[in-house]
């Protein structure tokens, strides 16, 4: 893993591209980004300066790709089950009758954090179209890395995941952690036999509100931690890079290796019992 030096962001514009730079984001990188503002500390504009510093970092060439994920419409989310934890009936049932089906063009993603519905209600963002496990992308490669999500599959083959390990895209953690990313559920998909489950969400049909029940692998980030400490030891160099930008530890991580070591690690840590 390589180290970088700390460089603080409170001047805003003037200095967080020049953080994303020293920690290794280049021109024409394909950025998939997991953020925490919180972390990062104080930020002259917040949100959309870091996606403007970001999108400066990569320049006109480069694409800002973030989860836009919606568990707020699914009632076999975690999100729903924690949502719905002590209701009597008539209230459980209340709750479903108001949630809202998925539209890409103006379902919000409040789970995700601040930045991911920056980018998704910029200007020329595309999303894709997944009703639970969305992406949006600012930048030229935004529709080719959307297309085609289908959607009774999360993440693995038919989603935007496939398509940035294809582009050769690196994972920008900026003040977050191995726990939140979204790159290892992919090797749970190449996983030999992965379990699967049942999944619920509401969805338009000809215009119609309707829940669609369908099945697609049990995504489990429960070890993602661990699995990420164990791939920053075996990473080659240049793999990872690490270093703060503001406050916050930062890592960027080249999607490809990441995700190649996740699917031996998790045939190997999975099929034992943890």
């Amino acid at each position: 893993m390589d180290d970088v030096d700390v460089l603080d962001v409170t001047d805003g514009r003037a200095r967080t591209p020049a953080a994303l730079t020293a920690l290794g984001v280049r021109p024409g990188d394909v950025l998939l980004v997991h953020a925490s503002l919180r972390a990062l500390g104080p930020v002259a504009g917040g949100a959309r300066e870091v996606l403007g510093a970001l999108r400066r970092a990569v320049g006109p060439s480069g694409t800002v790709v973030v989860p836009a994920f919606t568990p707020e419409n699914s009632d076999t989310s975690p999100h729903y089950r924690e949502r719905v934890r002590g209701l009597n009936v008539g209230a459980v049932d209340a709750v479903r009758a108001a949630m809202p089906a998925y539209d890409p063009a103006l379902t919000p993603a409040p789970s995700m954090g601040a930045l991911a519905e920056t980018v998704r209600t910029a200007a020329g963002a595309g999303r894709s179209a997944h009703p639970q496990t969305s992406f949006a992308a600012l930048g030229p490669g935004a529709a080719r890395l959307l297309a085609g999500h289908r959607p009774d599959c999360h993440l693995g083959e038919d989603s935007p995941l496939a398509r940035l390990y294809e582009a050769d895209a690196r994972i920008l953690l900026l003040g977050t952690g191995y726990a939140t990313c979204t790159a290892f559920h992919l090797g749970e998909y190449r996983m030999p036999g992965p379990p699967r489950r049942s999944y619920r969400c509401v969805v338009t049909s000809r215009g119609v509100r309707r829940w669609w029940e369908y099945e697609d692998v049990a995504l489990d980030d429960g070890d993602f931690a661990a699995l990420g400490a164990a791939f920053e030891e075996a990473a080659a160099e240049g793999d990872v890079r690490a270093g703060r930008v503001g406050a916050a530890e930062c890592r960027l991580v080249r999607l490809r290796p990441a995700v190649d070591f996740a699917t031996i690690w998790l045939k190997e840590h999975r099929t034992a019992g943890r």
